[in-house]
């Protein structure tokens, strides 16, 4: 069952996990997290999943599609010189 603390701290699950909270915020956070199971299962998936993420390849943009984004965008000036 989720309290107010549960919610008010997956309000800040993405500022709390990329470490921008104040240090007195992150200490309530993690006083919550010493006692709250649910809570604490929700910030280790969260984690790991960003952990997969930022550890996949990123996927290039086919040349073709930049173009059209750039142009779509008012962007020309950014792309490539022509070959």
């Amino acid at each position: 069952m989720l309290t107010e603390t549960c919610e008010r701290l997956l309000d800040g699950l993405s500022n709390y996990l990329d470490g921008e909270l104040p240090a007195e915020l992150r200490a309530e956070v993690e006083r919550h997290l010493a006692t709250c199971e649910n809570c604490q299962a929700v910030v280790d998936t969260t984690r790991k999943t960003l952990l997969l993420y930022h550890g996949m390849p990123q996927p290039g943009l086919p040349p073709e599609a930049r173009e059209r984004l750039y142009k779509s965008l008012d962007l020309s000036e950014y792309l490539p010189p022509d070959k």
